[in-house]
Order: C-alpha cells, then sequence, then structure tokens
C-alpha cells in the first residue's frame, strides 16, 4: 500500500491577504512560484502510480513546476465554494458576523456562486479517495489541490467528520504525507518544505 501525498498549491495574491479564494481562477504570485519550484526536492526520487491535480490554474501551476507532468485534473480536487464570501478576507466577515468560522457557521451563497457546506466538500473529498483507493494498492498517490480542500479529505482519510478538518492547518507551497500504521491512516509528514 503506497502513500497519500498532499501538495498545496503555491502562494497567490489573495492567498497571501488572506481572501478566500475558491472558485476565483488566480495565478501564482513568484513567491509562489518559487514554493511550488521547491516541492521538486521533496518529490525527488519517488514514484507515483497517479497523480491528481485541482483543474484551477493555481494547482495545475504548482505541478508543472514542482514537475509534475501528466498530472490529471480532477474536478473534485476544486476548492471549497466560498459563495457569498469568495474573495473576502475572515476580518471582514467577522465585521457583520462576529465569531464566524467557516466550518460550523458555513458560508451565504454569492450572486454567481452558490456556496458549499463542509459536508458538501467532505462528499467530493470522499469520491477522490474512493477515486484512488486502487491506485494506493499499486503505489503512492499525489493531489495538488487546495488547502481547505485538502484538510477535509485529510479528515476523511482519518475516519473523522469534514468538519475535523479545521484541526490540520495548511500552508502554502508544502508537502504533506498521509501513510498507514497498523492498517490504519496516519499523518505521517505536515506541511513539509525543504
Amino acid at each position: 500500500m503506497g502513500d497519500l501525498l498532499l501538495a498545496r498549491h503555491g502562494e497567490t495574491e489573495w492567498s497571501r491577504a488572506g481572501r478566500h479564494t475558491g472558485r476565483t481562477d488566480l495565478p501564482l504570485t513568484p513567491s509562489g512560484e518559487a514554493q511550488a519550484k521547491s516541492l521538486v526536492p521533496l518529490l525527488a526520487g519517488r514514484t507515483f502510480a497517479l497523480v491528481l491535480t485541482s483543474p484551477l490554474l493555481r494547482a495545475r501551476r504548482t505541478a508543472e513546476l514542482a514537475g509534475l507532468a501528466g498530472a490529471v485534473p480532477e474536478a473534485d480536487l476544486r476548492e471549497w465554494d466560498y459563495g457569498g464570501y469568495e474573495g473576502v478576507t475572515t476580518a471582514d466577515i467577522r465585521r457583520t458576523r462576529p465569531g464566524w468560522d467557516l466550518w460550523t457557521d458555513g458560508v451565504p451563497p454569492g450572486p454567481d456562486l452558490p456556496g458549499e457546506s463542509v459536508e458538501q466538500v467532505g462528499e467530493r473529498a470522499d469520491r477522490v479517495l474512493a477515486r484512488v483507493a486502487g491506485a494506493l494498492d499499486g503505489g503512492n498517490v499525489l493531489l495538488v489541490a487546495h488547502g481547505h480542500l485538502l484538510r477535509v479529505l485529510t479528515a476523511r482519510r482519518l475516519g473523522l467528520p469534514p468538519v475535523e478538518g479545521r484541526l490540520f492547518r495548511l500552508e502554502t507551497g508544502t508537502l504533506s504525507r498521509l501513510s498507514l500504521e497498523h492498517g490504519r491512516p496516519v499523518i505521517a509528514e505536515w506541511n513539509a518544505r525543504p
């Protein structure tokens, strides 16, 4: 059984500013491109039975700069749809909703984005995990995607409810590894950088 590796895309203007970036398709900043390139030594010497990436530019470009030619786009790896909070910071949201928490309070629909609940993001994460299960039997799998989605996916891989993704802070341009210990999924590495 292989390991499940998770690469969060490099920095964008909005991730640097703390703005919720779901479906808005932003490029990497120069720092984000450097972060993506810095994944190369962390991936060196590893082989993958499958590499999937979010279809969004920031994840696809991270995969490309990390040397992952042939990464397959997977729609279920796109980031949480933040609805009416797309592009808004937590601090700005809390000006009108004191104490607001994405994980427990959710998001309102926006004019062009319906928004998703944590449970809906969990359902997408479960579909990704089901898709990669067979490939994990044959080797390592790498997913290149987004912070909140990968946090939810981690919770689901560990057998936790989607909301427990709140426990796993994930930095831009990092590599994490989920493995098995005595047949149980565990976190083997988290937020690794060279």
